[in-house]
């Protein structure tokens, strides 16, 4: 394989890739058509908030006990379990929007359920990586191609689903992805595992989610990025939600400049898993982190600033690519810094920094926007964000002048 793709020429990591390509693209749409249907029944930036906030809030109430079912379970069976549900989610939506009976109520709790779900689905898939990899030396290539497929259907995704919604509406996306589920299931099933994979710690429930959280505390790089994860969630991924305000009021269109606009931003991100992607070990990664977490904040402010659409998709296309740098260069430093035996409860704290926080980002930013206006709200976002950026940067400098010193 080419050093770009040596991950895939593991078997069971060639599997999964393939399965969760075409799962992903189906999530995204739905992502944006549940969102669209939100606006389209209520036309509100305060509902829009409520529904990101279901769809995430159980993960920072639940994520921590699902890194501890993570390290102490069947990795492969725990997913083969979640997606079955998720599929069945998406059905449920499918069947309230094509017979036009879905209400704002409804997609609030079909949301909450969701991220129930992915309270456990993601420390589990985040933490799977390493077992299906056969060369360790593989890992950060293959963290960065989950970055590439994540946002390479982030890009296809949510302008195909634009496309669909104004065609056809909402339920065919939501139909559509249950369908995807299959592909990940079958993948899922596929996947041979040796025995001693699946780790069962004999701590009990409580106890291993104190260690868990313990270690992380007490291991600087780790607790550095999993702090600038979540200042991001908090104050930058939010702008997501605000997008159909954008759309409609701001540029007049519909949902396919919905798709569009989100599609940019997907195409940035895109771009910042192939750079990841390319990159043949983790050396200089901790320095790269820190130039694009400030540069997410002054992105932001651009685009809260942005009255015209020739310069507001560049001005996308750049934030997306920082925040995908951000995220998963920060994923890959604690994936090869963890031990293995903390690996599911690390990895669903960070979790819980990325996803489990953005309930509350989306709640306090689409409160804000509807109180003060979305344009002022993202502007200071966009600064403190800028202000986070560089404290991590001075930190992490400071740590490795530490580390440097003692060698």
């Amino acid at each position: 394989m080419p050093a770009y793709l040596r991950a895939l020429a593991s078997r069971n990591y060639r599997l999964y890739f393939a399965g969760q390509l075409v799962s992903l693209a189906g999530t995204w749409m739905q992502q944006i058509a549940m969102v669209w249907l939100a606006y389209r029944l209520t036309n509100s930036a305060f509902v829009l908030g409520v529904v990101g906030f279901a769809s995430q809030i159980p993960i920072l109430v639940f994520g921590a006990f699902g890194g501890v079912m993570t390290d102490r379970l069947d990795r492969r069976r725990l997913l083969i379990a979640t997606q079955a549900l998720s599929m069945l989610q998406a059905l449920l939506l499918a069947l309230l929007a094509w017979r036009g009976a879905a209400t704002p109520a409804h997609l609030i709790v079909l949301a909450f359920g969701l991220g129930c779900i992915n309270a456990l689905d993601v420390p589990a898939r985040q933490s799977i990586v390493v077992e299906l990899v056969d060369d360790r030396d593989d890992l950060p290539n293959a963290i960065a191609l989950n970055s590439f497929m994540m946002h390479a259907t982030r890009f296809v995704g949510p302008a195909l689903a634009g496309w669909v919604v104004a065609v056809t509406g909402e339920a065919v996306c939501f139909l559509l992805n249950a369908a995807s589920y299959l592909a990940v299931l079958l993948a899922l099933r596929a996947i041979r595992l040796p025995a001693e994979a699946a780790r069962k710690p004999s701590a009990p429930p409580l106890q291993a989610l104190r260690e868990g959280l313990a270690y992380s505390a007490g291991h600087p790089r780790i607790r550095s990025s999993l702090l600038l994860i979540a200042s991001l969630s908090l104050l930058a991924t939010p702008y997501t939600v605000l997008m159909p305000l954008f759309a409609r009021e701001i540029f007049g269109g519909d949902a396919r400049l919905f798709g569009l606009l989100m599609g940019c931003a997907g195409a940035g991100a895109l771009s910042g898993a192939v750079l990841l992607a390319s990159r043949t070990d983790t050396r200089g990664l901790t320095g790269l982190v820190g130039r694009m977490a400030p540069l997410v904040g002054v992105a932001l402010a651009g685009f809260a600033l942005s009255t015209s659409l020739w310069l507001t998709v560049p001005i996308l296309v750049c934030l997306g690519f920082a925040i995908l740098l951000c995220v998963a260069g920060s994923n890959t430093l604690i994936q090869t810094a963890v031990n293995n035996d903390f690996r599911g409860r690390v990895m669903a704290l960070f979790t819980m920094a990325f996803l489990g926080l953005a309930p509350i980002g989306s709640f306090v930013v689409g409160s804000l926007a509807h109180a003060f206006g979305v344009r002022p709200t993202l502007l200071v976002c966009g600064l403190v964000t800028v202000g986070a950026g560089l404290f991590y940067r001075r930190h992490t400098r400071t740590l490795a002048r530490n580390g440097a010193a003692r060698a």
